[in-house]
């Protein structure tokens, strides 16, 4: 390895090293993938389809499927001279330790954004929020009335007292394989139900018929579609847990199948919601369409399918949140403790860095209520170097000296094309800061 790379072997934890004897499978390597990929995206997705209509926003989810089944698999060609087994110690081989650095800091950012939204969308389900000018009711107040048990603070209290922190304290990725895989049953059992309720209503004539294209009189302009690009690139971000998943798999070459395997899932997943979503609610969808199954949608059984819905979504993100809690705080503990012996072999210190940064998170959920907002900031800066600038930046640096030719043009194409509508959807979002809300609002 280059004198880059032996800079930051000491930054690799055990938890990120292949174990004396791997025994994932590529079941759960792809249960693992999809669990990290499959988050609180999907809440905006239908509001994403609203804001570009049906066929751009497939066109879009397509795209950025194939985009990061490349940037993966760079991520597992283009490992440094010396195969590192983080994408820490990839940047660092590449790029010294400022590059494994900026990783680190990326991934702490976009993990601690994402569970910061996780907590927010619990608390709106339970709790209640004020959405985009209106009040939604939450379950419990639904089900108890207003009690101090049943405010937002308390109940996103007990759920990471009670729930979370006992599944963030387990220190292998494998460990949640498990909870994984009933977490992405969640996630299709919720895509399901959307799907036949918005049939249901589809038969019944409630429903409006969706856009195809944009509906170019609601947008102030038409570079306000680019506010949409950032969505779908957190909704394809999973980058980080790449290396880990496959340093436990017992073939390390079967990691290139469970990514194909699991973009293929969640795109699947994504365009039904996506559309499926939007056809119910039409232009009354909302940045978090969680907020929408408050009211009568019209089905069967009404407010017991709107339940269903809400809760078996807030129990799958209560199953993401320690998978992407795991990058969190192992790329926390190697920005802050890079000399220290590692993570896993530390109890005290362990215990510590999890209660710290889940006490965190929880008062950013408390002080930060909007996921449209997040998602945004998010997907145009730190998720967009992760899937996309970070691993076209490792073929084109190419240590090894084996990037083909048609690699290095995709690779250009990708940071491109990440720069570019990242550029345009941050100035667009700068510039709506500065207008009225009401026409904020509108765009969406």
């Amino acid at each position: 390895m280059s004198k880059a790379g032996d800079a930051v072997a000491p930054l690799l934890p055990v938890e990120l090293r292949p174990s004396e004897t791997p025994s994932a499978s590529v079941p759960g390597a792809v249960f693992n993938l999809a669990t990290t990929t499959i988050g609180a995206g999907i809440m905006s997705l239908p509001a994403a389809v609203k804001v570009l209509g049906v066929a751009p926003a497939l066109v879009l989810v397509v795209a950025a499927a194939f985009l990061a089944d490349a940037s993966a698999e760079f991520l597992m060609r283009y490992r440094g001279a010396g195969g590192a087994w983080s994408y820490a110690a990839a940047m660092g081989d590449a790029f010294g330790r400022a590059g494994s650095a900026a990783l680190q800091i990326c991934v702490a950012l976009t993990t601690a954004g994402t569970l910061t939204v996780y907590l927010d969308i619990i608390g709106d389900v339970l709790s209640g929020s004020q959405s985009e000018g209106a009040a939604h009711a939450g379950i419990l107040q639904e089900w108890f009335g207003e009690q101090w048990w049943t405010a937002r603070v308390a109940a996103q209290l007990v759920a990471v007292v009670i729930v979370i922190l006992p599944l963030v304290l387990l220190r292998r990725v494998d460990s949640l394989k498990f909870s994984s895989a009933v977490s992405v049953l969640l996630a299709v059992v919720f895509m399901c139900i959307s799907t036949g309720m918005a049939l249901y209503a589809l038969f019944q004539g409630r429903t409006q018929k969706p856009r195809l294209l944009p509906d170019f009189a609601h947008l102030s302009s038409f570079l306000d579609l680019f506010t949409a690009v950032p969505i779908i690139v957190v909704a394809f971000t999973f980058h980080f847990n790449v290396h880990p998943i496959r340093a436990e798999l017992s073939e390390t070459s079967d990691m290139q199948v469970a990514v194909r395997l699991s973009v293929l899932l969640c795109s699947a997943i994504y365009a039904a919601i996506g559309f499926f979503g939007y056809l119910l609610f039409g232009e009354a969808t909302m940045t978090d369409i969680l907020s929408n199954f408050d009211r009568d949608t019209g089905s069967a059984f009404g407010s017991l399918l709107n339940d269903v819905v809400r809760l078996s979504y807030v129990l799958h993100l209560v199953l993401v949140f320690p998978l992407l809690f795991f990058s969190l705080r192992i790329n926390v503990d190697e920005l802050l403790f890079p000399k220290s012996s590692h993570l896993s072999s530390d109890a005290r210190r362990f215990t510590l860095l999890t209660t710290a940064l889940l006490g965190s998170i929880y008062l950013g959920s408390v002080l930060i209520p909007s996921i449209w907002t997040l998602f945004q900031f998010i997907g145009s800066t730190t998720a967009v170097c992760i899937s996309l600038i970070f691993p076209a930046a490792l073929v084109l640096r190419d240590v090894e000296g084996t990037a083909k030719r048609k690699d290095r043009l995709l690779a250009r194409g990708m940071i491109l094309v990440a720069l570019i509508t990242s550029a345009i959807a941050i100035g667009s979002n700068i510039v709506a800061s500065f207008q009225p809300r009401e026409v904020r609002g509108s765009r969406r």
